[in-house]
């Protein structure tokens, strides 16, 4: 019945596109214009600019915001995601009471411990930094202002995340922007193309009907050939998706006949967004796999920023909700070394503390610094050698203070620019972040490296030199207000560089990406890099937690270790470890 459907859509898509191309409603085309009315590193001033008057909100109110969309609750993967939790809770007296040492307090540990503290046990969850979060963190400057890793997005396709917020009754910290896509458009300086998504309308038609109507970006017949490469996707599902992995996607265009300009106009701009690289480099089923999610779900593409700083009002509420159910979260305690025993099960970790010990151990930390701390004995093992072929991809986020307040969009924008990503501006978006004298722009520079795709090792520049090359990539953005005679003049920025951020997608990686469970008796894997269907992001952090919680609350199963023989390529390698 599935299938029928999906045909019967695509047959009646293809009737009507000649109409809604036609439409008189066309998309919303803006022009930037200059109206005083509307007007890892430190936070740097620009001397010879007086700073701007801030004007912070003394309080987050969530007066007069566009409540979350009444259909994702209703969505049968944010039931999926509610039910999921339940099961977990459920299992409260199944096992006795364990404590588990949790390595990590970004999203994913924290999430952990939040579904551990549900079942009944005692989570313990350490954090190297001062600060929890992660890929999340952010931190006050010398003048109070928040200095973010990066620009975090929450989409309405994010069921466990939004089932999260339910759990914490913090759905009213999310700010719902109006349901569209916003592109700028290079050709025409200081304008900007829409994708609408009418909210009449239910999944997947309405995503069709903002595609079709959409005459900026496409013509008829480029849309028309993106469909045999989307078939299957929409026939088969996450089989196709998962299948692929192998390709990146210029080679998934070429073997489906899909037009140049679909990458260049599209697969680009979502390419560097979701995994911040070019899309020679990119995996096909990252782009098939976000597709997938918006397309299924009627308000799954729905974005929404949070209405103030990541610790404060994510962070410090799942904190609380594990300290409140006798769970333990710690900030500065650095994990050095997993330390095993004879048999290969985790004895302990090593911080600057000494030795901490628990019943069982998860580690939530990104992928690179596991690599580091693996033990030594357990390197030779299969289940753990492959991970050694994920690696993260290195990203930069910019902030740029502004002495007024530009033209723009309260929303996201893809810049669809060489260097820049997407990005937004904060003093509108963000209600802790309100400027009504300035604007406060956070930016993702990708491809910051050459190995994802850039023309330089951009991560390895002065601050100087990527602001200038920011700022020059903003005046075609914002050609009537940046670098020209009376415009806005920059207050102060700052370059915040994550050398391995999320793990790098590059075609091929799905199947080096690990279960939960693993072959140590008491020893689980957390983090968006191991498997679970969102990839990374911080739906992926989120689920990849609650997973591995379940695995605990299950009973850490001990296996039998596969042992590589003499001659199969497997020899122990002693960790790194961390600084």
């Amino acid at each position: 019945m599935r299938v029928i459907s999906y045909k019967m859509m695509l047959l009646i898509a293809l009737i009507t596109i000649k109409a809604i191309s036609s439409f008189s409603m066309h998309p919303k085309l803006l022009r930037t214009t200059n109206n005083p009315t509307t007007s890892t590193s430190n936070s740097r001033h620009i001397p010879s600019t007086p700073p701007a008057t801030h004007l912070r909100a003394t309080h987050l109110s969530s007066k007069n915001r566009q409540p979350t969309p009444s259909r994702i609750f209703t969505s049968q993967n944010y039931k999926s995601a509610a039910l999921h939790s339940s099961r977990i809770s459920s299992l409260k007296s199944s096992q006795p009471q364990k404590k588990v040492i949790v390595i990590g307090g970004g999203l994913s540990g924290l999430a952990c411990g939040k579904y551990l503290a549900d079942a009944g046990h005692v989570p313990v969850v350490l954090e190297a930094r001062k600060v929890l979060g992660g890929k999340v963190s952010a931190w006050k400057d010398k003048d109070g202002d928040w200095i973010e890793t990066g620009l975090h997005i929450f989409f309405g396709a994010y069921p466990n995340m939004m089932n999260l917020f339910s759990e914490l009754n913090i759905h009213d910290r999310l700010q719902w922007k109006p349901h569209r896509m916003t592109f700028a458009m290079p050709n025409n300086p200081g304008e900007f193309t829409s994708f609408e998504f009418p909210g009449f309308l239910p999944a997947p038609f309405n995503m069709a009907f903002a595609i079709l109507s959409n005459n900026e970006m496409l013509t008829f017949w480029e849309k028309v050939r993106m469909l045999p490469g989307l078939l299957p996707m929409l026939l088969f599902g996450q089989d196709f998706i998962d299948s692929q992995d192998e390709l990146s996607v210029d080679d998934f265009m070429s073997r489906y006949g899909m037009p140049r300009r679909v990458k260049e106009e599209v697969f680009t701009a979502m390419g560097k967004a979701l995994d911040f690289m070019d899309t020679d480099k990119l995996s096909m089923s990252v782009i098939l796999t976000a597709m997938n999610r918006f397309i299924n779900e009627s308000d799954g593409s729905q974005t929404a920023f949070l209405d103030g700083n990541q610790p404060d009002r994510l962070c410090k509420p799942i904190k609380e909700y594990i300290e409140g159910k006798g769970g333990v979260v710690r900030t500065g305690v650095p994990v050095r070394e997993i330390i095993t025993r004879e048999d290969g099960e985790v004895e302990g970790v090593m911080t600057d503390e000494g030795l901490i010990t628990g019943d069982v151990y998860v580690s939530a930390i990104p992928v690179d610094v596991f690599n580091r701390i693996l033990p030594q004995s357990w390197s030779i093992n299969p289940f753990f050698g492959g991970i050694k072929f994920l690696r993260g991809v290195p990203v930069i986020n910019v902030q740029i203070w502004f002495d007024r307040r530009l033209p723009g969009i309260d929303g996201l924008c893809f810049s669809r620019s060489k260097l820049l990503s997407v990005y937004a501006d904060m003093s509108v978006c963000c209600e802790e972040y309100g400027n009504e004298n300035g604007s406060m722009l956070e930016l993702v520079f990708a491809p910051a490296s050459k190995e994802v795709g850039a023309e330089r090792d951009w991560i390895k520049e002065d601050d100087e030199v990527i602001l200038e090359a920011t700022l020059k990539e903003l005046e075609r953005v914002f050609p009537s207000d940046i670098n020209v005679s009376g415009g806005a003049s920059v207050v102060k920025y700052t370059i915040v560089r994550v050398p391995r951020s999320v793990y790098a997608t590059t075609p091929g990686r799905n199947k080096y990406r690990p279960s939960q469970r693993t072959p140590v008796g008491n020893f689980v894997l957390a983090g968006d890099w191991t498997g679970q269907r969102y990839l990374g992001s911080m739906e992926g952090a989120v689920l990849a937690g609650k997973l591995a919680a379940e695995v605990v609350v299950e009973g850490v199963k001990e296996e039998e270790w596969e042992k590589v023989e003499e001659g199969g390529g497997g020899m122990e390698k002693v960790p790194i470890g961390v600084k």
